[in-house]
């Protein structure tokens, strides 16, 4: 076990104060029900949210919010997490009950993972080291961000609910063929 923390810390260039920190970022509920990632994985969501929210305003001063919210929407959902997992090797540690860890490791643990790890950076180093782990790992996914093409539906949706609060109602007025 304690080989594979210190694989893990040389990979991802952190060297942790508390390996228990470490330890209970890569231990899933099935191993142990009551020391797993979960509450780091709470915290890792927050942080990352946090920290690329702060890089988009810095990239993108004049951008209004809304463009901003669908930047860090796709930078911040489970599928980007899950790459960053696998980018990092992070099946390769995770603690799994009841199985072997040679068995691949289900995406949603995965991307979970790489949340709990980064509360267990946040935690074990505080938010400037967090930062910079979180950055050097989304710098090429921050930069490759192409903004989505708004649909005239989409468009007209999200004018109804700033302008009246609501979604706009639809009435089928006829049908033919």
């Amino acid at each position: 076990m304690s080989d594979k923390l210190h694989i893990l810390q040389k990979k991802i260039n952190i060297k942790f104060k508390s390996i228990n920190y470490l330890k209970k970022a890569i231990t899933h509920k099935s191993y142990d029900s009551l020391n797993n990632y979960e509450k780091l994985e709470f915290l890792g969501d927050r942080v990352l949210g946090l920290v690329i929210s702060k890089k988009l305003i810095e990239l993108y001063p004049d951008q209004k919010e809304g463009f901003l919210d669908k930047k860090l929407a796709s930078l911040v959902n489970k599928n980007q997490c899950l790459e960053i997992a696998k980018i990092i090797g992070l099946e390769k540690f995770i603690l799994l009950g009841n199985k072997s860890n040679k068995e691949k490791v289900e995406n949603k643990i995965l991307a979970d993972s790489i949340e709990a790890l980064i509360g267990a950076i946040y935690y074990d180093k505080g938010f400037e080291t967090s930062e910079k782990f979180i950055l050097s790992k989304w710098k090429n996914f921050i930069s490759l961000y192409k903004a989505t093409i708004v649909d005239s539906k989409t468009k007209l949706q999200e004018l109804s609910l700033k302008k009246f609060k609501s979604l706009p109602i639809y009435k089928l007025v006829s049908s033919s063929g």
